[in-house]
């Protein structure tokens, strides 16, 4: 509906026009001379896309790979990294329940332990609680967790990641298109598309940094991953493409590129700008609500803004919400389980104004959710 306040970027956005464009168009194209020749057709474009999401990530075009999704991002670079008995990987809190869950099968798999680190007393991770030996393999670090609108610190985590040798896998799924990633440090990086990236669903991409590479020993490898060079034997690519699979969606991957190319033309500082004071003034006019708490922690505050009633349960408000022409969604406990458990949540109503959202439709936002709650 046209007068929908929109307030799920953090869920999956509106995609704009150009994206929208760009994969309408090539299925059509498709419908015209076949996939192989449609795709052979913009062969030249989805090479550039290696070096569209490198300027978005700050990285090489070699150390990029597109996916399918964030977690085929994230399953892909976490089942590359070895491990064995006795080994340990450190999450934080705020760990997203997509990756806790395969983490916790390979424990069982590998002897390997999984290990939460304590937040400080602003929600975030406590840098100086990382309990850090020769033993940590992996820091699975969220950058901006599903359930609240903090912002974990990377580069000091990373800095003391190297003291050690163990590598950083960042789930940047909820930073990638709302926060600038470009002077970030870490080793592995994935992302979704569908999210403040406003590309289409069912994309993603993963950023291996080539020293790290090396280290890595990919799994699920096909023949677009490795050469098939004899009866016998097989040659794995050098760059991050040994992480992509043969068969993709070109349309939607035209798409993500078309998205990120949107978003470095309006400027990811603008963006982080614009989203921020969205956020603030959605925060700042939630607390101010009688009967309604602010539930976001941290000390560097992200787009992602929930809260609760203290008279209406969360799943209802949203559905009262949207009825009223609000855009919200709720997140769960079994989502980041760790957190929400030592907080005593279950849910949280979650909105997240990206900036094609107008500060008036924030304070009509408001307005509603105080007629509703």
């Amino acid at each position: 509906m046209s007068d929908l306040i929109f307030l799920d970027s953090a869920g999956s956005s509106i995609p704009p026009a150009p994206v929208v464009d760009e994969v309408v168009g090539h299925l059509r194209r498709e419908t015209e001379i076949g996939g192989y020749r449609a795709a052979a057709e913009r062969r030249d474009d989805l090479e550039a896309g290696y070096g569209v999401l490198a300027e978005l990530f700050g990285c090489e075009p070699s150390e990029v790979a597109f996916t399918d999704s964030a977690t085929r991002s994230w399953l892909t670079a976490f089942d590359a990294v070895p491990l064995a008995k006795g080994d340990r990987v450190l999450v934080t809190e705020v760990e997203y329940g997509g990756n806790a869950v395969p983490m916790l099968r390979r424990a069982e798999e590998t002897g390997a332990t999984i290990e939460v680190v304590p937040s400080d007393r602003h929600g975030q991770l406590d840098v100086d609680a990382l309990d850090l030996d020769e033993r940590v393999k992996l820091i699975s670090l969220v950058h901006v967790p599903t359930n609240g609108g903090l912002v974990n610190p990377v580069n000091e985590v990373t800095a003391k990641a190297r003291e050690v040798g163990a590598l950083v896998l960042l789930d940047a799924c909820q930073s990638t298109g709302q926060i600038d990633l470009s002077g970030t440090d870490y080793d592995m990086l994935v992302c979704t598309g569908r999210k403040w990236l406003r590309g289409p669903r069912g994309t993603g991409a993963l950023v291996v940094r080539d020293d790290v590479r090396r280290r890595l020993r990919p799994r699920l490898m096909d023949h677009s991953a490795a050469e098939w060079t004899d009866l016998d034997r097989f040659e794995p690519r050098d760059d991050a493409r040994v992480f992509e699979l043969w068969e993709f969606s070109v349309a939607d991957r035209l798409g993500l590129i078309a998205a990120a190319r949107y978003a470095l033309a309006k400027g990811l500082d603008v963006i982080e700008a614009e989203v921020g004071e969205r956020a603030r003034r959605l925060r700042e006019g939630l607390a101010a609500l009688p009967g309604i708490t602010v539930q976001d922690l941290g000390e560097r505050r992200s787009g992602i803004v929930t809260f609760t009633s203290d008279r209406v349960p969360p799943m209802e408000l949203k559905d009262r919400l949207w009825d009223d022409g609000v855009a919200v969604t709720v997140s769960q406990r079994a989502s980041t389980r760790f957190d929400m458990t030592r907080r005593g949540l279950d849910e949280v109503v979650r909105a997240s104004p990206h900036y094609f959202v107008t500060l008036e439709e924030v304070d009509q936002a408001l307005e509603r959710v105080s007629r509703t709650r």
